[in-house]
């Protein structure tokens, strides 16, 4: 009492004349349920708060955070209660066993302390009264909560080296996937249950051969089989598969026997000082791995492989710049193609034609496409370039092929018939359940006969689905010896099974991906594109590939390609002999490889270089004007006048004799021609 008595001067009736909050609180829900002496003495402020000469009925009880810790403020309402009522000057004392209670981070504390030596709150723990407002008060509570923060950092320091030094042994005992679990001698063995193992085994071996974790839940779904998962109590229970269930199991490290500590990390979410969220590292991040501590369904090799396919397979252009897993699309180096612009990943359309776009920049900034390039002359380009460098390969897998379907074949089989087996079992068991259960307890009997029933339908449905699967069943056939015969002597060369549609076109994808590692394109001309494959040894090769465009003006040759003509028709030549030398000296149409003959025509003709008398003049007839007459007269193209005489604008009848329209030749129809081309009136009637 002696004690209290020597603080009593900090108590002022003002103070008398508010409330006295106790605020109670304990770090985590296992505190509150152990740490029973600490909850009796925090509770137990109230007597001294009565001594100290505040009532009962001015006595409250702030105890919601109670299993919240106090390194933030979130999630704790009592502390935010506690706050607005120092605000409101409705509180004169605040009782507290330790201010470590109140705040365990300086950036909290803080703030707390300004709002009660700014509205004179007064903060009272087991040594004592202080008075916020004051130097002295404020520079001890300030020494109180820096030394809470580093108690609470120096605990948690303590207990991580624990655990990273347990760790680091391999003896940390952390959670275990389906298929390992720990013996009575604590020891991390394989699942006894030889159903699970295989299942285990062949989720690997299938994404192996299908390289996509879609495709496995494809296949699983497919052959009607179900994956082993952990319930809520971490018993087995076999369920459908799914996506995040099949990449989990393939993402987890103790499949491959490896002892793995710190693969994630908690990082503040944006916009929050305190709220943390848990991101995933990459594999060179993990703090701690051991090899060879767990029983392995796959060797550590085929992990790193697996997880370098998954990662692969992850189409996240803008983020991750990754390739994603080959498709069915038309355009061939989906994933893999580069602008040589601005360097960023292109990506496919397809409609109306396909086309390789880079609209990175569009989307971050909203300016225009960078690039919009053709893909077909590229894919072809690319297509022959990888041939030339691959060689004809002679091709002998179709009877490792068929090995392997035989043996995949069988691994379905058998995980069907451990399925059946265990569903067998699992009927056995729901039968005499049913049996040994008193008849006049019909609850019980009710419920062991539904399960039995359950029981009884899904093992008829497994044996359903596998008789369908044994008759449905498909063999490889052999290679008939003629056929065989055949192909040594053409050899079955790659470029052969492509032409002929031998390959889908992710088997094309894929192939390509073996080889190269990025195309990157640029646009030179509108009729070219530069191309530079970078091959996966880190070679390059580079070449200019022509691509179509919509007019002659857009050819880069079409100057030199006109003059040219010009100059072989003024010589005699004719249109086929001009277009063939044209062709062999490396000119093109617009939209073909080759010079076409008409091409060569509409040049001529538009230098007015005729090959018949009668194109060597103009058709003229007395009193009229023709079309192309009208269009030379208001400098439009005939175009302009034919598009306006079907539309309506121009309202003219064709002539029954000449059968052409034919315009009055005056001035009057000259003048509302103008009018209607400058926009003056909205039609004309001749």
């Amino acid at each position: 009492m002696i004690f209290f008595m020597s603080t009593l001067d900090f108590i002022k009736p003002f103070h008398l004349g508010r409330l006295a909050i106790l605020y109670i609180r304990q770090s985590s829900p296992h505190q509150v349920l152990t740490n029973q002496e600490s909850t009796r003495l925090q509770y137990a402020l109230r007597q001294r708060a009565l001594e100290l000469g505040w009532y009962e009925d001015q006595i409250r009880i702030i105890d919601e955070d109670q299993g919240r810790t106090a390194s933030t403020t979130e999630g704790r309402h009592g502390l935010k209660e506690l706050a607005s009522l120092i605000t409101l000057e409705h509180v004169g004392i605040i009782f507290t066993t330790e201010v470590a209670r109140l705040c365990r981070n300086c950036s909290d504390w803080f703030p707390l302390l300004d709002i009660c030596g700014y509205r004179n709150c007064l903060i009272a723990d087991r040594d004592g009264i202080h008075d916020p407002s004051s130097i002295d008060g404020r520079f001890l509570l300030g020494m109180k909560g820096q030394i809470s923060e580093l108690e609470l950092h120096t605990l948690r320091g303590r207990l991580t080296a624990g655990l990273l030094n347990k760790a680091q042994r391999g003896e940390l005992a952390l959670a275990l996937p389906v298929g390992l679990i720990r013996d009575s001698l604590n020891q991390v063995v394989k699942h006894p249950d030889i159903e699970v193992q295989d299942r285990i085994a062949l989720i690997f071996e299938t994404f192996l051969r299908v390289k996509s974790a879609t495709q496995v839940v494809r296949s699983f779904n497919s052959d009607d089989l179900l994956i082993p998962r952990k319930d809520d109590l971490g018993d087995i229970a076999w369920r459908r598969p799914t996506v995040p269930a099949i990449c989990s199991t393939l993402e987890n490290p103790a499949y491959a026997g490896a002892f793995v500590y710190g693969r994630t990390r908690f990082a503040l979410k944006p916009g929050s000082t305190h709220e943390r969220t848990q991101k995933r590292l990459p594999m060179g991040e993990w703090k701690i791995r051991i090899n060879d501590k767990y029983p392995a369904y796959i060797d550590w090799a085929t992990f790193e492989a697996i997880q370098a396919m998954l990662q692969d397979n992850c189409s996240e252009y803008d983020r991750n710049k990754t390739r994603g897993v080959p498709r069915p699309g038309k355009a061939l180096l989906q994933g893999i193609v580069h602008c040589g612009e601005c360097g960023h990943q292109m990506v496919v359309q397809y409609k109306p034609k396909t086309h390789y776009i880079c609209n990175f920049l569009r989307q971050q900034y909203q300016v225009p496409v960078c690039q919009y390039l053709p893909a077909d002359p590229i894919d072809d380009f690319v297509v022959r370039t990888f041939f030339a460098a691959l060689a004809p390969a002679e091709l002998d897998l179709y009877d490792e092929a068929a090995a392997a379907l035989r043996r995949e074949a069988e691994t379905v089989d058998r995980a069907r018939r451990e399925q059946i087996d265990r569903l067998r079992y699992q009927a056995r068991l729901a039968e005499r359940q049913f049996h040994r259960a008193d008849p006049d307890n019909r609850l019980v009997t009710a419920e062991l006969e539904r399960r039995w029933e359950t029981a009884l339908r899904e093992l008829r449905q497994a044996e359903d689905s596998y008789q369908r699967a044994v008759l449905s069943k498909e063999t490889t056939p052999p290679i008939p010896p003629e056929l065989r015969s055949a192909f040594e002597q053409f050899g079955r060369n790659l470029p052969g099974l492509w032409e002929q549609g031998g390959l889908a076109q992710p088997q094309k994808k894929t192939l390509l991906r073996c080889l190269i590692d990025k195309v990157v394109i640029r646009r030179l001309a509108p009729d070219s594109v530069q191309a530079r494959i970078v091959w996966k040894g880190g070679d390059t090769t580079t070449a200019v590939i022509p691509v179509t465009v919509n007019s002659l003006a857009r050819l880069s040759t079409a100057e030199e390609m006109e003059a040219t003509i010009v100059s072989l028709a003024r010589q005699g030549k004719s249109d086929q002999e001009i277009a063939k030398h044209l062709t062999r000296q490396g000119h093109r149409s617009p939209k073909g490889p080759i010079v076409l003959v008409s091409t060569v025509q509409i040049i001529r003709l538009r230098h007015r270089l005729f090959v018949k008398s009668h194109q060597s003049h103009a058709r003229r007839i007395p009193g009229h004007l023709t079309v192309s007459q009208i269009a030379e007269r208001l400098q439009v193209s005939t175009h302009w006048v034919y598009d306006r005489i079907h539309n309506g604008t121009i309202q003219i009848e064709r002539d029954p004799n000449f059968k052409l329209f034919l315009f009055p030749d005056s001035s009057v129809s000259i003048t509302l021609l103008e009018q209607l081309k400058a926009g003056e009136i909205q039609e004309v009637r001749l």
